[in-house]
């Protein structure tokens, strides 16, 4: 169970105009599908005006020309027309923004999943596995309505009331300026609601992804936590964590309807003022026109006013979409990072090959810091030749890992480190994963069997390989006791022990063709005879290759050719007679 736990109260690195800046650039991914659902609601405001224009026409005709019904026939069937060409559009540019929405979020997740990829094992130390798996899941959907509701109602709220009431002056300048003041008053109320609703979504949204982390991590340890007796403390804990998100969402509730009462409110004093300015223009009390206001004209205006507001309106209901959506992108921006930003990382990297057979390693005045330990490794100089079995001796907590992940470009280092001859730094990426091998002190397996554990390290590996590498690692001695290769073993190993998952991935190790091995306490948790087995294993499998050993085990050290502690963030040798060299020996004191 991770101890990992997302702050909330930490400071996000893109907030405000850059996450809004951000998410604007993001339209791409959305396609023509987006591109279609901005167009139609411009599309839709033509027939809006063509409705109103010919039920203004009917109901001129019906009841001040007194013309038949029949004669209104081919005027209704257009009518019917109209009304059934903006439910279409209405569908369409629906399905359209939901098609517009999926796409970006699918591009946007694939960024940042291939941004994680990236990233090297000591970014994810210090970091919640169900919080970054809230941010690919929850705070990418959050995106939703901004892609599918909230750019369409942007585009249309900013240029279909300008356009209806500079449409309207023609007919009636007052009519046409009234739309024209009162329509920009209300994003302007709007923004200003905005503000706070944008602070309240990010409140909620970081609590919602500290409730899924939380409750992804106590669910991963639910069985450690039942062992200690602490379930009920965490069952606690989660409850107040789901009371803290229920009571921001009703917050955010509470200024999306605050938001929304402010539009209803304006747009409603903008259709009264028009409805009273053509009564009492109707009734003599107001003549503003040069002409008589004709019954067709009124009619006109007066069906306009809601339609002209009705973009607005539509922003407004969808408003609180891109609030929440900068609140999701700051805070992806806060853990992951953004694709395109500062935060992200570089891309993969492309460099130099290494030469064949095994691997010299050179360190020179290599340092290594470990978070919270301040300088584990100082001034580090060390020439290993190639072919050359090297054991890195000294107690738990001394370095040896440290050292041994910073050979193999796992974690940062000052100094210089060469593998080949060739500067770590310009070594390319698929090429030192290939040849440079690391067996770290905690092997991560799969939900699998043991066969599809072994086969990670080589995905085209036939049954017999597989096998082979089992025997070699003497995974078979266990595996033999249940189901053979076809034992399923649990996450992160679980249904095995320590040692037995040391030897699966030492089978891992046996599929590949490395030119430098290295190995972290490989034979941990495993008995002196079968520790003797798993190192004749190990050091049949290096001939001819570069081995280094981080071990404490003085019998395994033995078997190296050289010896080195670490001591005082310093590498000490040792003097060591090499196993080759004692044989010789050995057999020329039988001789004699």
């Amino acid at each position: 169970m991770s101890t990992i736990e997302h702050n909330p109260t930490r400071p996000s690195p893109l907030a405000g105009a850059e996450s809004g800046a951000w998410l604007k650039a993001q339209k791409r991914a959305g396609g023509a599908w987006l591109r279609i659902a901005i167009a139609v609601p411009l599309v839709a405001g033509v027939f809006t005006v063509a409705q109103a224009y010919v039920l203004a026409v009917l109901i001129d005709r019906a009841l001040a020309g007194n013309v038949p019904r029949a004669e209104q026939a081919g005027l209704a069937a257009l009518l019917v027309a109209i009304v059934a060409a903006r439910a279409l559009l209405a569908y369409v540019g629906e399905r359209a923004g939901a098609r517009a929405s999926e796409d970006a979020k699918h591009a946007i997740r694939g960024a940042l999943q291939a941004s994680l990829v990236r990233r090297s094992p000591e970014w994810f130390r210090d970091k919640s596995s169900g919080v970054i798996a809230a941010q690919l899941v929850d705070s990418v959907e959050a995106l939703d309505g901004y892609f599918a509701r909230f750019m369409p109602a942007m585009i249309a709220a900013a240029i279909l009331p300008l356009a209806f009431a500079i449409g309207l002056m023609p007919i009636d300048l007052v009519i046409g300026v009234l739309f024209f003041v009162t329509a920009p008053l209300i994003p302007a109320f709007m923004a200003l609601v905005g503000w706070g609703a944008e602070a309240a979504s990010r409140r909620h949204l970081t609590a919602f992804t500290r409730l899924s982390g939380l409750f992804a991590d106590r669910l991963r340890g639910i069985v450690v936590l039942k062992l200690f007796g602490r379930a009920e403390d965490e069952v606690a804990r989660v409850r107040a964590a789901s009371d803290d998100v229920a009571a921001r969402t009703l917050g955010v509730l509470r200024i999306a309807f605050l938001s929304s009462a402010v539009l209803e409110f304006f747009a409603a004093i903008g259709v009264a003022g028009v409805a009273l300015y053509v009564g009492l223009t109707y009734l003599g009390y107001i003549d503003l026109r040069g002409a008589p206001l004709s019954l067709q004209a009124g009619l006109f205006c007066l069906l306009m006013a809601p339609d002209v507001y009705m973009p607005l309106r539509t922003l407004a209901a969808h408003y609180h979409d891109r609030a929440a959506a900068k609140a999701a992108v700051a805070d992806i921006a806060s853990v992951i990072g953004l694709p395109g930003t500062d935060a992200d990382i570089a891309p993969a990297r492309s460099g130099q090959a290494l030469p064949q057979g095994p691997l010299a390693v050179t360190l020179a005045g290599v340092g290594v810091d470990a978070p919270g330990r301040g300088t584990v490794l100082r001034e580090v100089t060390l020439d290993i030749p190639p072919g050359t079995s090297v054991a890195l001796l000294g107690p738990s907590g001394i370095g040896k890992s440290t050292l041994v992940e910073a050979i193999a470009r796992l974690r940062a280092a000052e100094g210089g480190i060469a593998i080949g001859g060739v500067p770590l730094p310009e070594i390319g990426e698929e090429e030192l994963r290939s040849r440079v091998v690391l067996i770290p002190q905690r092997p991560r397996l799969f939900h699998g069997s043991i066969a599809d554990n072994i086969r990670l390290a080589r995905r085209g590996a036939d049954e017999a390989a597989v096998e082979a590498a089992a025997r070699a690692a003497l995974v078979m001695e266990f595996a033999d006791r249940g189901e053979g290769l076809a034992t399923p073993v649990g996450e992160r190993g679980r249904g095995i022990s320590g040692g037995e998952a040391h030897r699966v991935a030492l089978a891992r190790l046996f599929l590949t063709d490395p030119g430098l091995v290295l190995l972290d306490e490989p034979t941990a948790h495993l008995d002196a005879d079968t520790e003797a087995r798993i190192v004749d294993a190990i050091l049949a499998f290096s001939e001819g290759r570069t081995l280094i050993v981080a071990t404490h085990s003085q019998a395994v050290a033995r078997r190296m050719d050289r010896i080195y502690r670490i001591a005082g963030g310093r590498l000490l040798p040792v003097p060591h007679r090499p196993a080759a060299a004692r044989e010789k020996l050995r057999e020329q004191g039988e001789r004699t």
